[in-house]
């Protein structure tokens, strides 16, 4: 049952295994286990990364591609909702149209820039989608009659997910383990299980026998076109099937936030968090953007209180307190960045299937 689950794709660790267990469990349960508005928010935006950077490394790990245009696609389907919500009504049949056609819209735009640009080397593939995205976000932020330019559009969810909607039998008195039964847990637990919908989808599509030739192409490029593999053709459907899941991500963190901004799903910080979080969990291999984006989420939204409690503790050293003051937590995450890749040189992931020791 299991392993069709995760399409016969196992962790192939022990340790890994323990460590995603644990990872998925917190998730799961996050609203119980860590009640609070920032724990809460911090597990559902490892939830949405979880998929970002998943659908992410189905480019650049599976295929071999470099994008840079990976939030373009994630802003796609954010607006994709908002203009559902808006234009439409408040009711989940709006969110499911404004969503399907932030996907398709996203799908579109990957197949015109990989049919035009996909022939190209991949440094001047990389620059090309680097421009398109810019120009997108631009645009966006020019276009205030309809985008909301710059101040970005907020729009009211299905009120079943609003945090006023109130639901539990009156013996629960409203509550579970000391848990609000609102609309926010469900917004919560319906970013969750959409999360884990599309993460196995993904799982299933790169062991699927196309995922298999994208990984062959990755190799060797030259040898699978030689064999009758169309190279262009595998590439654009890897990148059309790559978009659509970051607009799905996209349109979910939507949903958590309930709100759309150029900022918030089009900024090029986005893209190189991205990045980083599929080096920090492994390239080729989809368990790593579950560490990925765990471990940098969680060091974003908890590092500076963490140095502000490590300064607190050496006061009475010298020059220690300003190493340590909470402004610098920017150098400490890029140091972290920095460790992790000279321990970790294919990832966390990479590591832990290994398991070898680390160098000295």
């Amino acid at each position: 049952m299991i392993r069709t689950l995760l399409s016969d794709d196992l962790p192939r660790s022990r340790a890994l295994t323990v460590l995603l267990i644990g990872i998925v469990l917190c998730l799961a349960l996050a609203p119980f286990l860590f009640p609070g508005v920032r724990t809460v928010d911090t597990a559902a935006r490892i939830c949405i990364f979880v998929v970002l950077v998943a659908s992410y490394d189905l480019l650049i790990g599976y295929t071999g591609i470099v994008s840079f245009a990976h939030t373009m696609f994630f802003g796609l389907g954010a607006y994709g909702l908002a203009f559902g919500l808006i234009h439409i009504d408040r009711s989940y049949l709006a969110m499911g149209l404004g969503t399907l056609g932030g996907a398709l819209a996203a799908a579109v735009v990957a197949l015109l820039v990989g049919l035009f640009s996909l022939r190209v080397r991949a440094i001047f593939f990389a620059m090309i989608t680097l421009a398109v995205a810019s120009a997108v976000a631009v645009l966006f932020s020019q276009l205030s009659s309809i985008t909301g330019g710059e101040d970005g559009l907020t729009f009211k969810l299905p009120r079943s997910l609003g945090p006023a909607f109130k639901f539990g039998t009156e013996t629960l008195d409203g509550r579970l383990f000391g848990v609000r039964l609102n609309g926010k847990l469900l917004a919560y637990y319906l970013v969750f299980f959409c999360c884990v919908l599309l993460f196995l989808a993904l799982l299933r599509f790169v062991n699927s026998p196309f995922g298999r030739v994208l990984n062959a192409i990755r190799e060797n490029e030259f040898r699978a076109e030689a064999i009758g593999f169309p190279v262009i053709y595998y590439r654009v459907a890897a990148s059309c099937m790559s978009a659509i899941a970051a607009a799905f991500a996209g349109a979910l963190y939507a949903v958590w936030l309930r709100y759309v901004g150029p900022d918030t799903t089009l900024s090029m910080e986005i893209m190189l968090n991205v990045l980083l979080m599929v080096v920090i969990g492994g390239m080729g291999t989809l368990y790593g953007a579950i560490i990925g984006a765990a471990v940098f989420v969680l060091a974003q939204n908890y590092l500076q209180t963490f140095m502000e409690s490590a300064a607190s503790l050496v006061e009475g050293i010298p020059v220690m307190p300003n190493f340590l003051t909470a402004d610098r937590w920017l150098l400490w995450l890029g140091l972290l960045f920095v460790i992790s890749v000279y321990f970790f040189p294919k990832g966390v992931v990479g590591r832990l299937r290994r398991g070898k020791t680390v160098p000295h």
